[in-house]
């Protein structure tokens, strides 16, 4: 199976901003994408873009493709897919993020596709999306304007996610029976010595315990936190 970034390619056509052509690249690094193509950058000043970039997005800047013209960046391409904010009955958007993000995930191998992405002042003219095979709308609420590299970060968000290869994330231990039997245990020595029960009805009282704390997700570290609180509580009753 293919990494899910081999064939996919992120092209700005026309950046105004060295800064946005390093945040998209920062953007790229965090969803795992790695092909960055430039067409026509405004100002091409790589310390600017690099500063954005960081350390850890370096490699995207270095290893970037500068076109002159689209047709040149894109011509090697099977299946391109236009971003824009502008709609209309001759830009009708054909997709969204997501559902983009799942037909390149689902995409042959062989197949190497590119997300083209307009200049922050103009967007894509109507000759660049006619190159395109499908054209992609962010949706928005009342304000459709974003940054490039929102956009990028968006629509890379969505191809890693369709790729079923963002990093697992973080699940705190679910606590032990052992753990958990230590807190009743606990429970029981706070129940003594505050009075609750009387000495020949000490199950009364754990059942309604155990029968609240089951309902939860005790994590390792909840059940760690409750003993300590019992721990004061004994003490301080004790003192």
């Amino acid at each position: 199976m293919k990494p899910y970034y081999q064939n996919l390619i992120i092209i700005l056509h026309g950046p105004r901003y060295p800064e946005n052509i390093g945040a998209a690249a920062r953007c790229m690094k965090n969803m795992g994408l790695r092909h960055l193509r430039v067409v026509s950058p405004l100002n091409w000043d790589e310390e600017k873009i690099l500063k954005m970039a960081t350390h850890e997005a370096a490699d995207i800047v270095h290893d970037a493709k500068i076109f002159d013209n689209l047709v040149d960046a894109v011509s090697d391409l099977h299946f391109l897919a236009g971003t824009t904010a502008r709609t209309g009955r001759k830009r009708r958007p054909t997709d969204t993020p997501a559902t983009i993000a799942k037909e390149l995930a689902s995409m042959p191998a062989h197949i190497r596709s590119g997300i083209l992405f307009g200049s922050e002042k103009w967007g894509l003219g109507n000759d660049a999306i006619g190159l395109c095979d499908s054209v992609v709308t962010i949706p928005t609420a009342n304000f459709s304007s974003l940054n490039l590299a929102q956009s990028v970060m968006i629509i890379c968000y969505e191809i890693m996610m369709a790729s079923g290869k963002a990093t697992s994330l973080y699940k705190p231990r679910i606590a032990t029976i052992r753990e958990k039997e230590g807190m009743f245990q606990h429970l029981m020595e706070v129940f003594e010595v505050i009075g609750l029960y009387q000495k020949q009805t000490p199950s009364y009282w754990l059942q309604n315990a155990r029968r609240f704390f089951r309902r939860k997700d005790l994590t390792a570290r909840d059940v760690k936190m409750i003993r300590g609180f019992l721990r004061q509580i004994i003490w301080a009753v004790r003192r």
